[in-house]
């Protein structure tokens, strides 16, 4: 009987023992079951407030696009306020003056843009920069990355060009018409490799801050168009894509063509081209072997001042 009842009583503390363990178990499913819920839910609100997030995030960056973009358009219709002009400005202005079309930016007044191309060099450019120092107007220099590489003297002249307030335009880095135009055609990989080695270059003497969106084809955008106006499209497109603007030109000294014209030859092309234009793009060269060039510029300026001209750099 004894027995009995410690059998009993021991069955009874197995039974409640059980039940714990049971109970345990059971809360211990429900706290784990109840914690992947909620962590659930909780993942499910994060990736929505983050889906939230991004949609406004996109919604922004296409406003911002859309600003931008607009900005872009009034900014190359309207011709700048300042001495420093928008690239896109002029690329347009000179695209619809070629096709025979009023240009949007027409608004009667007198701005002269002077270009130098295919420097720096040793030689003329100095005599270059002496004169715009002295006659206290700027230009736009379209340098050759092959030449700012030159040596040290070059390099500090492209720093004498910025100093001075002159802007600095991109002509490739080669200027090799074999290697950029094959066959007559434009190479679109060649001529961008080429204008972003001489970004490069501009950029080790410069600072790495620095950059340019003027452009210039060696022969001109205008020639290839001609030759290969589909190469010319794409080559548009992939420099618009990166903001790069193609700047030719509607005047010039001619002392890139036909036969060598002393400094008063110069002048009077110069003379010749200019006359009946509102903007002025005027293209020299202060490469080697361009000393008249340099002797002509003073009454380049001289006669485009007794004009009524107003001197704009680009960049």
């Amino acid at each position: 009987m004894k027995n009995n009842f410690r059998y009993n009583k021991n069955k009874q503390r197995n039974i409640k023992k059980l039940r714990l363990i049971i109970s345990c178990i059971v809360i211990a499913v429900i706290v784990v079951v109840g914690s992947t819920i909620m962590a659930q839910k909780f993942s499910a609100n994060k990736q929505n407030v983050q889906a939230q997030a991004v949609e406004a995030n996109k919604q922004t960056d296409s406003q911002g696009e859309n600003a931008s973009s607009k900005e872009t358009e009034n900014n190359i219709t309207k011709e700048s306020d300042s001495e420093v002009e928008n690239p896109a400005f002029i690329e347009k202005y000179l695209d619809q003056q070629m096709k025979g079309q009023k240009p949007d930016g027409a608004d009667g007044k007198k701005v002269v843009y002077l270009t130098f191309d295919d420097g720096p060099s040793e030689t003329v450019t100095p005599q270059i920069l002496d004169t715009l120092k002295n006659e206290n107007v700027h230009a736009t220099f379209f340098l050759i990355g092959k030449y700012i590489d030159k040596d040290d003297t070059s390099k500090n002249l492209v720093k004498r060009e910025l100093a001075e307030g002159n802007a600095i335009g991109n002509h490739t880095y080669s200027h090799d018409y074999n290697y950029l135009y094959p066959n007559g055609k434009i190479n679109l990989q060649n001529c961008m490799s080429d204008f972003e080695k001489t970004e490069q270059s501009l950029k080790n003497v410069l600072g790495q801050d620095f950059s340019t969106r003027a452009i210039r084809f060696p022969g001109g955008q205008m020639t290839w168009s001609k030759k290969d106006p589909t190469g010319a499209d794409a080559m548009d497109k992939s420099l618009h894509g990166k903001d790069w603007h193609q700047i030719d030109w509607n005047a010039l000294s001619a002392d890139a063509e036909g036969s060598p014209k002393n400094a008063e030859q110069l002048k009077d092309e110069v003379i010749k081209t200019v006359a009946g234009r509102e903007k002025a793009i005027i293209l020299m060269h202060d490469t080697y072997g361009k000393e008249e060039t340099a002797k002509a510029l003073p009454e380049v300026i001289k006669y485009l001042k007794g004009q009524g001209y107003e001197f704009k750099i680009m960049k």
